[in-house]
């Protein structure tokens, strides 16, 4: 006998955050990873996007946030600070720290907004001090901010950094974030 089983909800569609106010996050690609994975709604799986070169790898686990969408139609990425890496899919909650505002091209095409928010985990022990970029060591954001100019380069884009600035910035994209999600879904 069937039963009938309802549908969950496809990792890029679950809440933005947890019941007690943590921002939720999936990770697509986990720190100290060559291999870049992408979270495919449509088959609700993970993706092989490309491996890197030998030599480069994530410096943080890397994901999205859900229910959210940036610039560039996706929803918007993360990069998570935290003790140890996780595996692709994993669910984690964590606070916004700040934000690296910025912009990237690929060749012939216009310049679109992909900000990277920055989180720590709350699981995290050595981060759990950490509320905002200027508490991180001074070279940390310049090393981050380095390795999306790379990474990107890789693939022939351009990655130009804005700008980066504390949770409060990363606070109100991830709310802008979510009102362009709600908008879309609506009109679908």
């Amino acid at each position: 006998m069937a039963r009938h089983l309802k549908r969950h909800a496809i990792l890029s569609e679950t809440t933005t955050f947890d019941d007690k106010g943590n921002l939720r996050v999936v990770i697509e690609t986990p720190k100290g990873s060559r291999t870049k994975y992408a979270y495919d709604p449509a088959c609700d799986c993970f993706n092989v996007k490309t491996v890197m070169p030998q030599g480069m790898s994530f410096p943080f686990d890397f994901g999205f946030i859900p229910s959210t969408e940036g610039g560039d139609g996706d929803p918007l990425d993360v990069l998570i600070l935290m003790d140890f890496s996780l595996i692709a899919g994993a669910v984690l909650t964590a606070r916004p720290i700040g934000i690296i505002a910025a912009k990237e091209k690929k060749k012939g095409e216009d310049w679109e907004r992909n900000d990277r928010i920055i989180a720590v985990a709350t699981h995290a022990r050595t981060h759990d001090g950490v509320r905002s970029l200027k508490d991180l060591n001074s070279h940390l954001v310049e090393e981050i901010t380095a390795f999306f100019v790379e990474y990107n380069k890789l693939h022939g884009k351009k990655f130009k950094p804005l700008h980066d600035a504390g949770p409060h910035a990363a606070q109100k994209a991830i709310e802008q974030g979510r009102k362009r999600f709600r908008k879309k879904s609506r009109s679908h």
